[in-house]
């Protein structure tokens, strides 16, 4: 019971100082320490609410992160790219002096999914606010992305079905629906080319949701194992608890 309880106490601390600089709706650290000192394990309503805080501010942060300007087309790792099905048809182009046009393509499709990002947030915080008491134990006891996996299992088809009209919404505002309009009747113009025209808010509703769990999936993975982020007299007192139990 005494390394149960100082793992759940050890988990809430790091997750939500990490994601917010200060522990959001949680006994106060005075009374965490006391807790701690005297091995007098948190309640499960007390851990629920914790943890349910916590991610809810690791999604704003993700959300929020990749809705700033670049917040896909900067970042390498979700950067949406030109749909990999029709890969010839970028190739074509640019071996025709069209490379310009397809740069243009991307980087409003990119655009469109940082202006369409912060909409994913209320999906997600429904799906935290539902969370049981066993996800809470399976996402602190489970795998270094378990918190994503939970909430790529039970938002996905909400997400998508509520997040591709706000992307359709942003192709349009930032021209990628004309870019791509554009890119697409240049190449089925070339002679002798099988002519395509993949769909576009499908592709890009999907590229976009990746981008938002792998971001949360980062956050999770940070929170788990990196140190720097414990370097309060609070946080260290957790690691030596937990340490010796």
């Amino acid at each position: 019971m005494k390394t149960t309880s100082v793992y759940l106490l050890l988990f809430v601390a790091i997750f939500s100082f990490n994601c917010s600089g200060q522990l959001v709706n949680l006994p106060s650290a005075g009374q965490i320490n006391e807790a701690l000192n005297k091995n007098k394990p948190l309640t499960s309503e007390e851990v629920a609410s914790g943890l349910k805080e916590a991610l809810t501010q690791g999604i704003a942060k993700g959300a929020t992160q990749a809705s700033q300007q670049d917040g896909y087309f900067g970042n390498q790792l979700i950067r949406i790219p030109f749909p990999e099905d029709v890969k010839r048809v970028e190739t074509t182009l640019r071996s025709v002096g069209l490379g310009s046009q397809v740069d243009n393509f991307v980087l409003s499709l990119n655009r469109a999914a940082e202006d369409a990002a912060q909409t994913a947030k209320p999906i997600f915080l429904g799906a935290i606010r539902k969370l049981t008491f066993q996800d809470v134990w399976n996402i602190l006891t489970g795998e270094k992305d378990a918190a994503t996996q939970f909430l790529r299992r039970t938002t996905s088809d909400e997400l998508y079905r509520a997040f591709a009209p706000h992307i359709q919404k942003s192709l349009d505002k930032t021209y990628a629906t004309k870019y791509y309009t554009d890119v697409m009747n240049a190449y089925n113009a070339i002679p002798l080319v099988q002519k395509v025209n993949p769909n576009l808010n499908d592709y890009a509703t999907k590229k976009a949701m990746d981008g938002l769990f792998l971001l949360v999936a980062q956050e999770e993975a940070n929170i788990r194992e990196n140190p720097v982020a414990r370097t309060t007299d609070l946080l260290k007192r957790v690691f030596s608890k937990q340490a010796k139990s």
